[in-house]
């Protein structure tokens, strides 16, 4: 489409001069705060809040903790000789991972990679002279590295050269292992696989297939040792003697479970090994429980997590007694076979409404919201509770004052079982122009929709006036005002019906926008376009917009990875999650979460201009700029 086309679609004039600043200016908030900086980004993040290293024997005993100088740590491992602990850690902001050491009574915390990229999972080579490490540097996609420590020189060893997969494809490189006598590295990689959503391709979320491969620190000797067509294979470990390779094994399905508690059960994996030469595999393991992250200890003895369910904690291969705890995740056992290092990690305390985190555009602060946060054209910001509470919908001044409750979830006929979970509330409330309602969606959502009811609501901004606009016959919500607050666009999900329909307030009737699998409408603040997200007949996600009357529909990313959760900013540009630069690590290691590789992006409203504004390894969301005028 040529730049005239373009125009004629979108209008010349800036879309910015259709929101009054002047009032976002009077707000005393935290954007004033912000010196030289263009203001404040408000953002979602779902990911452990506490997450604190630990050492105890095999049995679990002697337990202490490794860090008295403690802040967020992870995947932390010894270094051959013993002296060194090597671990990630957030200490630089909440979202950025660094690689640190330190001794291993706790002293002399030294940081070994740091950039404002994820430097993350660290091993040392048995000599203690090479770090392999996984990187989002040049490029945003999670790449294996290495790091001359004497001299600290870096060189990238995959995605370059021959080790790197088909374009557009996932293509990122997980869990380093050194082989005994250093000649070697294992690690696991989703190259040359496809981009597949849960719910066998329906779902939002990605899965993810993952082989073994070995590449010599040079770079020479790249090859596949282990697959399996429709798993996953992760996290692999060297024998002692270097003749074969341990890893756990699950189907590509069960890397969505392995991250969601409510599938204890149904996502199960096994412990494999194989033969590195002649590709013989092995299984180690049987039944339901999900086992992750093996390693070999003596005489052929292999120790393994177990995540989630009755059986949660440490398990051994040989007779040696299980250690039933939970919540102790990555654990790496010691060279000498006396001791295991791991994290435990927790979501409560939840992360606290207006929590600083890293800032990767420094133009911007960007600070932790609950979900769906939206600002009125007079300086308030409305949200829900989801994190913080039971999926109420709050209004605060930017700066966290003022916080109050104006609509509760419970007492509406909803299940308390799925409110507490998330799957029931009020969701995605937004404000009407002249600031005097909120519309949100009442009932159930995700999941839930498929045999579920939710309708549309609205509220005055001092919690009267509570009212029903839809019925409830068709599963409605995500609404948003138009610009002269006498419509809303909102999207409805049945077997019989899909697509954005469009309320009319006064008559309380909706005209059919569309018909296709579309969600999440929004309003420009200048009323001309409406942003949304649709799948395709191949389970693809992107973002779209079109006129209110159904016409110039657009298609805004092309990706085949997911994109969607689209937002306006209030200058006329498109926020967005997407995936497009793949995992981070390994899916089935993470925790409660649900699109946990999603980063957040901008880009102009004709899709011009596309780029990343965060690079965590966690699942960013839910934008909001709060300009300072």
């Amino acid at each position: 489409m040529d730049r005239r086309k373009v125009l004629r679609l979108f209008g010349s004039a800036a879309l910015a001069s259709q929101l009054p600043f002047a009032a976002l200016a009077r707000a005393q908030g935290i954007a004033s705060a912000a010196v030289k900086k263009k203001g404040v980004m408000l953002m979602n993040r779902i990911a452990p809040s506490v997450s604190q290293l630990f050492i105890a024997s095999l049995d679990g005993s002697n337990e202490r903790k490794l860090l008295g100088d403690t802040a967020f740590e992870y995947n932390a491992s010894l270094s051959p000789n013993g002296e060194w602990l090597l671990f990630t850690s957030e200490r630089r902001g909440d979202g950025q991972s660094d690689v640190y050491r330190a001794r291993p009574d706790g002293s002399a915390i030294t940081p070994v990679v740091a950039s404002d990229s994820v430097d993350d999972a660290a091993v040392l080579s048995p000599d203690g002279r090479t770090l392999a490490f996984v990187s989002t540097r040049n490029g945003y996609r999670a790449n294996i590295w290495l790091q001359d420590m004497a001299t600290g020189q870096l060189r990238q060893l995959t995605g370059i050269g021959a080790v790197q997969g088909k374009a557009g494809k996932p293509d990122c490189y997980f869990r380093p292992a050194w082989s005994a006598d250093g000649q070697w590295l294992a690690f696991s990689s989703d190259r040359d696989t496809e981009w597949t959503g849960h719910d066998q391709g329906h779902g939002w979320e990605h899965t993810q297939e993952l082989s073994i491969y070995i590449i010599r620190p040079d770079g020479s000797g790249f090859r596949q040792v282990a697959t399996r067509p429709g798993y996953c294979l992760g996290s692999p470990k060297w024998s002692p003697d270097g003749k074969r390779i341990v890893f756990y094994e699950m189907t590509v399905e069960a890397t969505w479970g392995a991250r969601r508690p409510n599938y204890i059960g149904k996502a199960y994996s096994q412990i494999v090994s194989v033969d590195v030469a002649s590709g013989a595999r092995q299984e180690h393991t049987a039944g339901t429980d999900l086992k992750l992250q093996p390693q070999y200890l003596a005489d052929g003895e292999i120790a393994y997590l177990i995540k989630y369910g009755p059986n949660e904690g440490l398990a051994y291969t040989s007779q040696r007694a299980p250690v039933k705890q939970a919540f102790i995740r990555s654990p790496n056992w010691t060279a000498d076979g006396q001791s295991v290092i791991y994290e435990k990690v927790a979501f409560k305390p939840v992360r606290p409404l207006l929590k600083p985190l890293f800032s990767w555009d420094q133009d911007w602060d960007y600070r932790h919201v609950d979900v769906y946060p939206l600002m009125s054209r007079d300086g308030w910001v409305v949200f829900t509770d989801k994190q913080l509470g039971n999926s109420s919908i709050y209004v605060m001044r930017p700066d966290g004052s003022e916080k109050r409750k104006v609509f509760e979830s419970q007492g509406n006929g909803l299940n308390e079982a799925k409110v507490r979970m998330g799957l029931a509330g009020a969701f995605q409330p937004c404000w009407s122009p002249d600031g005097e309602w909120i519309a949100f969606g009442l009932g159930y959502w995700f999941a839930e929709r498929s045999t579920m009811t939710a309708a549309l609501w609205r509220v005055r901004r001092d919690g009267t006036g509570a009212e029903q606009l839809t019925d409830g016959s068709l599963h409605s919500g995500f609404p948003s005002y138009s610009a002269d607050g006498k419509e809303l666009a909102y999207r409805v999900f049945s077997a019989q019906e899909k697509g954005i329909r469009v309320l009319n307030l006064d008559t309380r009737k909706s005209r059919v926008l569309t018909t296709a699998l579309d969600n999440m409408p929004g309003w420009s603040p200048d009323g001309q376009r409406i942003v949304f997200t649709r799948r395709d007949d191949t389970g693809n996600y992107d973002v779209y917009t079109i006129r209110p009357d159904g016409t110039g529909l657009y298609r805004c990313t092309d990706h085949e990875s997911s994109d969607g959760h689209a937002v306006w900013s209030a200058d006329g540009r498109i926020l967005w999650s997407g995936s497009q630069h793949g995992f981070r690590d390994e899916a089935a290691l993470y925790e409660q979460t649900f699109q946990q590789y999603g980063q957040i992006y901008v880009m102009n409203a004709d899709g011009s201009d596309k780029r990343i504004v965060t690079d965590s390894k966690w699942e960013d969301s839910m934008p909001l700029y709060l300009p300072q005028g």
